[in-house]
């Protein structure tokens, strides 16, 4: 089944939901958390992406939200090494892929075990873009083999995703593991012949590179969207390239969506005024190089696809919405 993202922008989207969310809670303002003052650490990703972004925008709202909990953002590698962070104690909260929130619940590769984490809401979606420069002789996944495909840095949700991508395919490639903005250099340098990204729709490194250094388009993954349906079931979306996707409008790719995510140590208190103040400030909360499907609303916030959700989000969602 095919997901087609919604025509309108996901900072108009928010706008109006949380416009809708703010309407029902009109006189419910003010502080909720009562507990000690304590440090919050959010784990977020790499620069050229969403996560660091929406790491400091969380940082931010909540801070205005809740003066007792004194938020900061920690820049990571992505989803695999904000779960780390989380296990070790060394994040409070953080951003993931669905995909590697539900292998660290159900302890599958990349991890050994079960990962004592919880889920708070379901923010929004990236989308799997598979870039290659527009005089690329590359036409679809198959026609990687044998070729040098940069799959995304270490501890990014991005290269286990590629990993699964290419067994799906059941091709042999060369990976290259490294950061967007050293990706793309090499993309434009003819380095290496493609880049797998996840992120949001459009990236504005990608725009950049496309707009400013060299022409790219984007391969179709459907051939191998079945295959990966059947392995990870609900962690993989069928959708459509959104307007603004460097040219691309309506190709069909692979969707993923972001959690956000805790330890299942973090005190209830905690948690469910970060909730609270996520509904609340739901239209402040998405980065503006963000577009696609919008998330973050009283319907889809809890549509966490199989991770355990933290009792102080649940305890929030009923409060806030019965």
């Amino acid at each position: 089944m095919t997901v087609s993202p919604p025509t309108l922008s996901r900072r108009t989207l928010g706008k109006a939901a949380a416009t809708a969310v703010a309407a029902a809670l009109v006189g419910c303002g003010g502080a909720r958390y009562h507990g000690p003052a304590r440090t919050v650490t959010i784990a977020g990703g790499q620069p050229e992406g969403v996560y660091l972004k929406f790491a400091h925008t969380l940082a931010r709202e909540i801070n205005a939200a809740e003066p007792d909990l004194h938020c900061r953002v920690l820049q990571s590698g992505g989803s695999v090494t904000n779960i780390d962070l989380i296990r070790s104690g060394r994040a409070d909260v953080g951003m993931s892929q669905a995909d590697i929130a539900l292998a660290a619940v159900t302890g599958t590769n990349p991890y050994h075990g079960p990962v004592p984490i919880r889920g708070i809401g379901r923010m929004y979606e990236d989308y799997l873009q598979l870039v290659v420069r527009e005089d690329s002789p590359l036409h679809s996944v198959a026609d990687l083999a044998g070729r040098t495909v940069s799959i995304g840095a270490f501890g990014s949700g991005t290269a286990i995703f590629a990993q699964r991508l290419i067994d799906a395919a059941g091709i042999r490639v060369n990976t290259k593991q490294e950061s967007l903005r050293d990706a793309l250099a090499a993309l434009g340098r003819r380095q290496i012949d493609a880049v797998l990204w996840c992120g949001g729709m459009p990236t504005p490194a990608l725009g950049t590179l496309h707009d400013e250094v060299v022409r790219i388009r984007l391969l179709p993954i459907e051939t191998v969207f079945r295959v990966l349906r059947s392995r990870y079931h609900t962690a993989y979306q069928q959708v459509n390239i959104p307007a603004g996707g460097y040219g691309q409008t309506g190709m069909q790719t692979v969707g993923v969506a972001n959690l956000l995510l805790c330890g299942d140590s973090l005190p209830t208190a905690v948690v469910e005024a970060i909730t609270t103040a996520i509904v609340e400030r739901a239209d402040r909360l998405v980065p503006p190089m963000a577009l696609g499907a919008q998330f973050l609303d009283r319907r889809t916030l809890i549509g966490l696809l199989g991770v355990p959700m933290h009792p102080g989000a649940a305890a929030a969602y009923r409060q806030l919405h019965g």
